[in-house]
């Protein structure tokens, strides 16, 4: 596998006006000679750029149009994911979309993070292929950078000591004071959509073969977005606390051995093609990118100062 200094210096060596795109675009269709399948790159630069962080919003169902037309939908889509996550609303529009499109014939490839939203895709698909690196997260919403259910259980927590103890009162009513008016109820709204969503793209496909697909499906959702059990929504879940839950992973490193396009199987290709990414956010402007493997993209760039 090439690792990060070679992936540079292929970058360096190849003499045309934007190298970071050839190379990346190489790799992806090397990936689609292993799977026979199209292949689509969902990456942020949220790692290299934190200020611009390449979230998930509304502006990227264009990209997955644009990326989506001219592909042969009856082979299906690998769908690669680099995301810190993003809008809810956005995030449900993408789904539909891509199921529309491919219907539940749909991978997610993590080669390291998908978190909040982005696990809420990857848990759309019909198995996720994680590697030993790789990481999903929780997906309780925020508001503001805030918890909801954080706010929620904070919330809970101050009418027990009230009650309790009614002198706290005007401690918590500092707090308190802090909730714009249907705060509380947009966050418990907040709560039950993204859990009905992920509940029910796991009984229609992750888990549509299981015996009893539902509890299954409540064990994953309950886990994934109980913000007493994550503590943190930065928590990172790996594939072995992912497979204990249920959820349909398949490891990296069990896929294809042939050797193809100077990788030497498939997780060689995989993690290559993430390293092309990684340096592109390094030494562009360059702060999401939906690409595929015919080289069709949007690549979006961070403001100019």
């Amino acid at each position: 596998m090439p690792n990060w200094g070679e992936v540079l210096s292929e970058i360096q060596s190849v003499q045309i006006e934007n190298p970071l795109d050839i190379i990346r675009r190489k790799y992806l269709d090397v990936m689609h000679q292993y799977t026979g399948r199209n292949v689509i790159a969902y990456y942020s630069g949220f790692l290299q750029k934190p200020n611009n962080s390449g979230a998930i919003d509304d502006n990227d169902k264009n990209a997955f149009m644009q990326t989506v037309y001219g592909l042969d939908k009856s082979i299906g889509l690998d769908l690669i994911l680099h995301t810190p996550g993003g809008n809810t609303a956005a995030t449900e529009s993408i789904v539909h979309y891509l199921k529309s499109m491919f219907g539940n014939d749909i991978r997610a490839f993590i080669p390291q993070m998908a978190m909040s939203a982005g696990t809420m895709i990857a848990l759309s698909c019909k198995e996720i292929v994680m590697g030993k690196q790789s990481n999903i997260g929780p997906i309780d919403p925020q508001f503001g950078g805030m918890s909801c259910a954080g706010v929620i259980e904070e919330f809970n927590a101050a009418k027990e000591d009230i009650k309790k103890n009614p002198s706290s009162a005007p401690l918590w009513q500092v707090i308190i004071s802090k909730y714009h008016p249907t705060f509380l109820g947009d966050c418990k709204k907040a709560i039950d959509w993204s859990r009905t969503m992920v509940y029910q793209w796991l009984c229609d496909n992750m888990l549509s073969d299981n015996g009893d697909p539902s509890t299954t499906a409540g064990t994953i959702v309950e886990r994934l977005s109980s913000h007493e059990e994550t503590f943190t929504h930065s928590r990172h879940i790996h594939i072995d606390e992912c497979q204990k839950l249920g959820i349909k992973v398949i490891p990296l490193e069990d896929l294809d051995k042939k050797k193809i396009g100077g990788c030497k199987d498939l997780q060689d290709c995989v993690l290559t093609i993430h390293h092309t990414y990684m340096q592109t956010f390094s030494n562009s402007n360059a702060i999401k990118i939906i690409e595929n493997h015919l080289g069709k993209a949007m690549i979006m760039n961070a403001p100019q100062k």
